[in-house]
C-alpha cells in the first residue's frame, strides 16, 4: 500500500469520523433538548465511526455483489468494534461511555439490536453510495501532490487532539479514584454527580467532556456496590444454612432423646417383667419342693 493510498484512507477516516460526530451530536442534542458537543476528542469527530467505516470499506467491498451479505457482515464487524471499544475504554478510564442496559436486546449494555440494524443499513449506504462518490470527490478535488500534505496536516491535528483529550479524560479517572477513596459509602449516582461537579469547575475541555457524556458512570463505585450486594446475599445464604443446620441439629437431638427415653422405658418394662417372671418361677419352684418333701 503506497503513501498516496494511505493518505486517501486517512482522509476518508476523518470524513467518516466527522459524519459520525454530526450524527451523534444531533441525536444526543435532540434527546437532551439542548446542544451537546458529542465525542471523546475535543475536535468535531468520533473516531469509532471512522474506524467502523474504514473496516466496512476495506473488508466488505469485495462482497458488494450481495447487499444481504454486506448487511450481515456490517452488523458483525460494527457490533464487535463497538463492544470492544466500550470494554477497552472502560478498563482504561474506569468509566462507561455508553450504556444500553435499558434498551431491549442488549449485550452487557455495550451493544443493542436496534443500533446493529442501523449499522447494517449504514454499511449498505457506505458501500453502494457514499464511499464510491467520496473517493471520486477526493480524486477530483485533491491532486496527488497535495494529497499527502493535506493528510499530514490532518494527522498532526488529530494526534495533538488525541493526546490532549486523553490527558483530560485520564484526569476524570484520577478524580473518580479520589472521590471513591474519600466517599466509599456513596452510591454510583452520588459519585457520578460529585465527579461531574469537580470536573465542571476545571478547564473548558473538562466541561466540554462532561457535556458530551452526561451519563458517565463511576465504574469502580458500581463494582463496590455489586460486591456489597453479593456479600450481603452470601451472608444471608450463610445465615440461612447455619439456621437450617441448627434446626436440623435440634431435631436430631430431640429425636435422639425421644429414642433414648423410649429405649429406657422399654428396658425398664422388660426388667420389671423379668423380675416378676423370676419371682413367679422362684415361688413355683419352692412350692414344688415343698410338695415333694411332704
Amino acid at each position: 500500500m503506497n503513501l498516496e493510498l494511505i493518505s486517501k484512507y486517512f482522509i476518508l477516516f476523518i470524513i467518516y469520523s466527522f459524519a459520525g460526530w454530526v450524527m451523534e451530536t444531533l441525536w444526543v442534542s435532540w434527546c437532551n433538548k439542548r446542544l451537546v458537543d458529542r465525542g471523546f476528542l475535543i475536535g468535531p469527530y468520533c473516531p469509532i465511526y471512522g474506524f467502523g467505516a474504514l473496516l466496512i470499506v476495506l473488508l466488505l467491498s469485495k462482497l458488494s455483489f450481495s447487499p444481504i451479505l454486506v448487511f450481515l457482515m456490517t452488523v458483525f464487524v460494527c457490533g464487535a468494534l463497538e463492544y470492544f471499544a466500550s470494554w477497552i475504554m472502560e478498563k482504561i478510564f474506569k468509566a462507561r461511555w455508553w450504556d444500553y442496559s435499558n434498551v431491549k436486546f442488549n449485550l452487557n449494555g455495550r451493544i443493542c439490536l436496534k443500533n446493529l440494524i442501523a449499522f447494517g443499513i449504514m454499511g449498505i449506504v457506505v458501500i453502494y453510495i457514499i464511499n464510491p462518490n467520496l473517493e471520486i470527490w477526493i480524486d477530483y478535488f485533491i491532486n496527488k501532490e497535495n494529497l499527502r500534505v493535506f493528510a499530514f496536516v490532518l494527522w498532526t491535528v488529530f494526534i495533538m487532539d488525541f493526546v490532549v483529550s486523553t490527558i483530560v479524560v485520564y484526569g476524570f479517572r484520577r478524580v473518580t479514584e479520589k472521590v471513591n477513596a474519600e466517599r466509599i459509602g456513596d452510591n454510583t449516582e452520588q459519585i457520578t454527580n460529585m465527579v461531574r461537579k469537580l470536573l465542571s469547575e476545571k478547564s473548558f475541555f473538562h466541561r466540554r467532556f462532561i457535556n458530551a457524556y452526561p451519563k458517565l458512570e463511576a465504574i469502580k463505585t458500581r463494582m463496590k456496590e455489586i460486591k456489597t450486594k453479593i456479600e450481603d446475599v452470601t451472608n444471608d445464604a450463610k445465615d440461612a444454612v447455619i439456621e437450617k443446620m441448627n434446626d436440623a441439629k435440634d431435631i436430631v437431638v430431640v429425636r435422639t432423646e425421644n429414642i433414648r427415653n423410649t429405649i429406657e422405658r422399654n428396658t425398664k418394662k422388660v426388667r420389671i417383667r423379668i423380675s416378676i417372671g423370676t419371682k413367679h418361677l422362684k415361688k413355683s419352684f419352692k412350692g414344688k419342693i415343698r410338695k415333694e418333701r411332704e
